[in-house]
This record gives structure tokens, C-alpha cells and sequence, in this order.
């Protein structure tokens, strides 16, 4: 998400009657800025090829903090139904909230080209700009993420002789107030639910009434669907439990037995 953020940055050139006379997509790829320049300065064969090399940005994450302000109660679940199975769901607990730290390194040739680049990030981060995200596609889970721009640093690496490349790098830090989640798990739809009433008079725990000689009442609760696809409370014009569907609009069947 993060990377995809600044994939569809370009920049004009100009000559000195300011027409435009080439365009250039800056490329980004994820690691460090030090990898990149590392490249330059060692690679003999990049030398005829510099101009195409910079301006470039990459990005890396650099640090995950656990954010506590934004903790979601552990015990609640995101459900959804498992089409691959009529009688099964899918469901996951809540995710844990987390600080994500990311530093963009924008390498430019001259300063007028950084200039450019930066001039169609900055103005997005007000400090912050929030994407919408589809985070978890099985569970279809979307949430909007804040991405904080924190900081902006210039450096130029122009030094020793008149030999030596020259690399403007900035360097911006964001924090992406993200999430962490769980496995997705699977269980059963219930479809018969029962509710035992004894008579309390004959025992002082629940636990010593598991024979039928004590149950005053049972009550079954069952899904109900016509066979033409209507909801229904009637046991008589429902079809079989079995062959209902978790995903159809269903009634409930509630049978009292004394």
C-alpha cells in the first residue's frame, strides 16, 4: 500500500524557452537509499546509463511500534460465510493496532528535479492522507489507514572533486497507523439450537440433572424455508433443515416440547 502510494510520479523537462522536451516516470523500489547509491559508485557499467538511473525513489520499513490508543476489544470477531461450504463460516478476531514506520529516499541529479517530486507529495499530507484498504480480501475486511507525513531531510552528497557524482537525496518519514491480524479460522453453522428447563425443586446443582426424569421443557429453535425460498415460522411448510442453506433469508422454527 505503501509503495503504490507515490508508483505514478513524473517529471517535465524544460529547456531554456521553457517547452517541454522529455518526461519522466521516477521508478521506486522497496530498500534502502544506501544500496542504491552503493550501485552508482561501484558499478562501472552505469556510467553512459547515469541519466536513466536518477531520479529514482525507494522506500523501507524501519520500524513497528504497537499503538495501544487504537486497541479494539480482543474478543470480537469479523464473520463471514465460507461459500465453499453451505454449513461452515469463516471468522477472525480483532486485529491488533500497530505504527509502521516508513522512510521514502527520493535521489535526484539536480535540485530542480527533487523539487518536482516533492511538490506532488506534499501537499496530500496535511500531516496525514488515508487511503482506504482492502486489508484482508478472504474476509472482506476494507478500513481507511492513516499515512502521517512526520518529517522531510535534504542531503546532498556533492563532496571531494569535480569527478565525484552528485546524488541530492531527501528523505521523508512516514507513519502508517496500520494493523496486524490473526489467522482465519473456520467453524460450523449452527442450525438446532435446544433449551432444557428442569424443575429445580428436586436438586441443588444443575449438573445433577442429566436424566430425562427432571426435564419439565425443551424448546428446539430450527431454520424455516419454503421450498419456494420464503422464510417461514412453520415446521409444516418448511423444507429440511439440512438442505437450507447459511447464506438464505430463513425463518425460525421454534418447537416447545413438555
Amino acid at each position: 500500500m505503501f509503495g503504490t502510494l507515490f508508483n505514478d510520479i513524473e517529471i517535465d523537462r524544460v529547456d531554456s524557452a521553457g517547452d517541454l522536451y522529455q518526461t519522466i516516470k521516477v521508478p521506486i523500489t522497496y530498500g534502502p537509499k544506501e544500496k542504491v547509491m552503493a550501485r552508482l559508485d561501484q558499478d562501472p557499467n552505469l556510467n553512459r546509463k547515469y541519466a536513466i538511473l536518477l531520479p529514482r525513489m525507494s522506500f523501507e520499513l524501519t520500524d513497528i511500534n504497537y499503538d495501544g490508543d487504537r486497541k479494539l476489544p480482543t474478543v470480537n470477531r469479523n464473520v463471514v460465510v465460507n461459500t465453499s461450504a453451505n454449513k461452515s463460516l469463516k471468522y477472525q478476531y480483532n486485529p491488533v493496532p500497530y505504527n509502521f514506520m516508513f522512510t521514502l529516499s527520493i535521489m535526484v541529479k539536480n535540485a530542480e528535479d527533487g523539487t518536482r517530486i516533492l511538490e506532488q507529495i506534499l501537499p496530500f499530507f496535511t500531516p496525514d492522507w488515508t487511503p482506504t484498504v482492502n486489508l484482508v480480501p478472504e474476509m472482506n475486511i476494507t478500513m481507511d489507514i492513516p499515512v502521517v507525513l512526520q518529517d522531510v531531510i535534504s542531503q546532498d552528497t556533492y563532496e571531494a572533486n569535480f569527478e565525484q557524482r552528485r546524488a541530492l537525496t531527501w528523505t521523508l518519514t512516514f507513519m502508517v497507523k496500520g494493523y496486524v491480524f490473526g489467522p482465519v479460522k473456520k467453524a460450523n453453522v449452527i442450525n438446532i439450537a435446544n433449551t432444557n428447563f428442569y424443575d429445580a425443586t428436586l436438586f441443588d446443582n444443575i449438573d445433577d440433572a442429566p436424566g430425562e426424569a427432571e426435564l419439565l421443557e425443551r424448546v428446539t429453535i430450527t431454520p424455516g424455508l419454503t421450498s419456494s425460498g420464503e422464510p417461514t415460522s412453520n415446521a409444516s411448510l418448511s423444507i429440511n433443515k439440512d438442505s437450507i442453506k447459511s447464506t438464505d433469508n430463513y425463518g425460525y422454527i421454534i418447537t416447545t416440547t413438555n
